[in-house]
């Protein structure tokens, strides 16, 4: 099961929501990770085997190539795009909960992947 870890660009209020949906998910607002570095937020969602998820692009990008040139642990990250508004908890969280039901298995190790700011239809 995927299990998210949110970084401070976003607001707790999603982790609270998604827990509230059955998905597994803490802020870094919740554990005290404010002030913590990009690498520190990595780290520590690669600790407890939680994909990171973020906004901030850029820096996890280049962050993901160094962990995977180190070698050092990581579980993917997943990028909020800024087409949906980080005022919109209730929208952020649905699409995380229908990411993970759709990547029940986490991403793989060094996964860099976008999270649809639009919920495709499933016509199977």
């Amino acid at each position: 099961m995927i299990t998210f870890y949110l970084d401070e660009d976003l607001s707790p209020k999603i982790a609270v929501i998604l827990r509230k949906k059955g998905v597994e998910a803490v802020s870094a607002h919740e554990v005290g990770m404010v002030a913590a570095s990009d690498r520190e937020q990595l780290e520590l969602a690669a600790r407890e085997k939680r994909c990171l998820v973020t906004r901030n692009r850029n820096d996890f990008i280049r962050l993901t190539q160094q962990f995977l040139n180190d070698r050092r642990p990581h579980r993917g990250v997943l990028i909020v795009p800024y087409s949906l508004p980080g005022d919109q908890f209730g929208r952020i969280a649905r699409r995380l909960q229908t990411y993970a039901s759709q990547h029940s298995s986490g991403l793989a190790p060094y996964q860099v992947d976008f999270l649809p700011s639009q919920i495709k239809p499933n016509f199977s």
